[in-house]
């Protein structure tokens, strides 16, 4: 997919309302099959309310904004597969945020389930385009108390999420960027979560068609070269298996599919290889049809066929037919040895199995009839997960988001009970996660476990198949460390609660404290009172107050200067020291030597900025500016491993940023070389750096073992093209197998 370049739009009023009426009969026939006595008529309600609701809107793009809800609803119907009440959901998920239409409109005509579920995507709107990052993950509490409620709120905000990605050309760039890094951030997790695979790999492709272009635009380029090489070779490697499959009298659908330009990126980037070398481009399906009772069995014996004509990989091949994840998904994968020395990813399914893989969640109300109860279990258990994360009143809720985030996209292990109950957790998970995953009391108390038999400490990785008993002592408590003894939600919440007790005891003896000291002032504790000693003391809460006095890091001496004014307490005024605040970006600022970057602020002045550790950038890399509270202005690469969760989570101290050309200046940044250790490979590569192109080298460390060396370059450019020039030279080189830039 290439990057789209925007149609101005140019419909007349006839036109217009002849394509609203193509989708809204678009959306019938995608419903045809579901439709019940009276649902039509529902659905036409549906669209007059909310083509009546919307009738002045625009969408950015300048069309009619009743398209918006069409699509939503047609993804909803065709994509995840959900029935009439949701498509009436999606035709009026925007009326009561953004329309005279009421909520108690929608229950009058429609009743309340509708009216919930539009109550619930309501509520998700509001919260999610917050400024603030706690109310920003406060308000994802909530989203997922709705998704533990009624999934199919959560369902429907995919839908509305996917056809926003699909039409974000007509957006600011600092919109694209927001959007794009909250979709990786929250969305495409729980879409995988959800079972939707499909839906998930759309979200992080299109989110990498803003956040990375460069990269998107190659990958796309090369899998179109590619095309009809990859075709040719599915052919040959399908031929054989299908004559087979067909004298066996199997019923299937057998065909290759090639993988998202996210999950190839992300191979490249992680196993550091190149396009070429990325061997599982695409992935070999087998769907059969089966009965429910047979599926399993006819799996294998197709396993076996494969693995007659192709070599497989033991390690590389996944049963989730025996333990299917958590979110429902269930098949097998083996990786075989195909034509031409090539490695090519097989999976095996059934056609009710295939219908979870695409439509995950949303398929369980069409089979709720049939025998799925492992399925129903699974989803109703991280459910209950959920619900018992979000009722423990956490403070810190963006350590809440995280966690969840990390519990979201995880693969999991199983792990069994002494008596052979099975738990799952995530891949990573400790002794002490178990113990928290079978009672918080059991957590709380756990002081080692047994593993397969052997005494292990808490903080031991589990594996998959593991047998664990938790052993435990009444006089065990948890402490600060523990934190980074865990990896689920739960554990971590549970940890936190039990720490926030412990200190709420040894800061009772510090209000005593303080209550004493002020009777001895003749001044009440009063509620106004405390708040000031807070404010004085920098504090976060009166709580920590009582606890920083009670370990004596406050030791009230500042009393004496309070005055006190009848009840109460006036602070000592304080001394004025010069503060520098970083206010909004069009604060001017003297135009620095190295200020050569362009902040579009309210002017376009010049400002000082700080370029970011975590990335840094170069000129010519696509960049934005983020203002922290304590260093002013710093500029992140929009590729950097931190910009999700920045732009996610704190839009609004996102600045736009774009280089100008000065080769005055020299930045440092890093290569990693990878390649076979030959005699003279040194010289040539400085000789290349140093002597043909003139480039400052400012460290050099090379490590060579078992034939190979690693190499780490540090040198001063000017620009990326410099940086992309020295790169191509570099891979010129004879028996150089990889160069990649360094993030830190």
């Amino acid at each position: 997919m290439e990057t789209v370049t925007v149609q101005k739009y140019n419909l007349d009023e006839e036109q217009e309302k002849k394509e609203i009426v193509r989708h809204y009969r678009a959306l019938l026939r995608a419903l045809k099959p579901r439709l019940k006595k009276g649902d039509r008529e529902l659905v036409r309600t549906a669209f007059e309310m909310a083509a009546d609701a919307h009738k002045d809107m625009r969408r950015k793009s300048g069309e009619p904004y009743i398209l918006h809800p069409l699509a939503v609803a047609q993804i909803t119907v065709e994509e995840i597969g959900l029935g009439v009440r949701s498509a009436i959901c999606a035709l009026l998920h925007d009326t009561v945020e953004d329309t005279e239409v009421t909520l108690e409109d929608v229950e009058r005509e429609f009743g309340t389930e509708i009216a919930h579920i539009v109550n619930g995507l309501t509520k998700i709107s509001t919260v999610i385009d917050s400024n603030t990052s706690t109310t920003q993950a406060e308000n994802f509490k909530k989203i997922l108390l709705t998704l533990a409620d009624d999934p199919r709120v959560i369902l429907i905000k995919l839908a509305d999420r996917l056809h926003n990605m699909r039409t974000l050309d007509s957006m600011s760039r600092e919109k694209q960027l927001k959007i794009a890094s909250e979709t990786v951030f929250v969305y495409a997790p729980l879409a995988h979560r959800l079972g939707l695979y499909i839906i998930k790999s759309e979200l992080e492709d299109l989110a990498m068609k803003y956040t990375e272009q460069d990269k998107y635009r190659e990958i796309a380029r090369r899998l179109k070269e590619t095309k009809r090489e990859r075709s040719r070779y599915i052919n040959e490697f399908i031929k054989p298996i299908k004559e087979v499959l067909q004298e066996e009298g199997f019923t299937f659908d057998i065909y290759g599919r090639p993988k998202s330009i996210h999950s190839i990126w992300n191979k490249i980037k992680t196993k550091g290889v190149q396009f070429e070398e990325v061997y599982d481009l695409f992935a070999i399906r087998i769907i059969l049809d089966s009965a429910v009772d047979k599926e399993k069995a006819d799996c294998w014996k197709v396993y076996s066929i494969i693995t007659d004509f192709y070599h497989p990989s033991p390690e590389r091949t996944r049963d989730w037919l025996s333990n299917p994840k958590s979110n429902g998904y269930e098949a097998l994968h083996v990786t075989v040895m195909g034509p031409n020395g090539k490695w090519v990813e097989v999976q095996i399914r059934s056609k009710r199995m295939n219908d979870y893989a695409e439509k995950g969640v949303a398929a369980h109300w069409r089979y709720k009839e049939g025998n799925q109860t492992v399925q129903e279990s699974k989803f109703e258990q991280w459910f209950t997960q959920i619900r018992e994360i979000l009722n423990s009143p956490d403070s810190n809720t963006l350590d809440f988001l995280a966690d969840f985030k990390s519990n979201l996209f995880t693969e999991e292990i199983y792990v069994y009970t002494p008596k052979g109950d099975l738990k799952i957790l995530p891949v990573g998970s400790t002794a002490l996660d178990f113990a928290y995953s079978i009672h918080s009391a059991v957590g709380n108390k756990c002081i080692g476990a047994k593993v397969n038999y052997k005494l292990v400490p808490l903080s031991h990785k589990l594996r998959s198949g593991d047998q664990v008993e938790i052993i435990t002592s009444n006089k065990q408590k948890p402490s600060d460390d523990w934190l980074n003894f865990v990896l689920t939600a739960k554990a971590k919440s549970k940890i936190k609660d039990a720490l926030k007790e412990e200190k709420r005891k040894v800061a009772m003896d510090g209000k005593e404290l303080l209550e004493r000291k002020l009777d001895h002032m003749k001044v009440s504790a009063s509620q106004y009172n405390i708040n000031e000693l807070v404010q004085f003391y920098k504090q976060p809460s009166p709580l920590d107050l009582y606890y920083q006095i009670a370990v004596k890091n406050i030791d009230l001496k500042e009393l004496k200067q309070f005055n006190v004014l009848g009840d109460k307490l006036e602070p000592p005024k304080p001394v004025k020291l010069p503060e520098v605040i970083i206010e909004e970006p069009h604060q001017k600022q003297s135009a620095k030597k190295d200020a050569e970057l362009i902040i579009f602020g309210e002017s376009s002045d010049k400002i000082a900025y700080k370029l970011a550790n975590c990335c840094r950038p170069i000129p010519g890399d696509d960049v934005f500016g983020f203002i922290t509270a304590s260093e002013g202005l710093k500029i992140h690469r929009t590729n950097c491993p931190n910009a999700a969760q920045l732009l996610a989570h704190y839009g609004h101290r996102v600045v736009k940023t774009k280089w100008v050309k000065n080769r005055e200046i020299s930045f440092l940044t890093g290569l990693r070389i990878v390649g076979m250790d030959d005699v003279g490979v040194i010289h040539k590569i400085t000789n290349i750096i140093s002597g043909e192109l003139k480039i400052n080298i400012a460290g050099l460390t090379i490590e060579s073992k078992e034939g190979l060396f690693e190499g780490l370059i540090k040198v001063f450019v000017h620009d990326k093209d410099e940086l992309e020039e020295l790169v191509d030279r570099l891979k010129g080189l004879d028996g150089i197998q990889s160069i990649s830039r360094l993030e830190d």
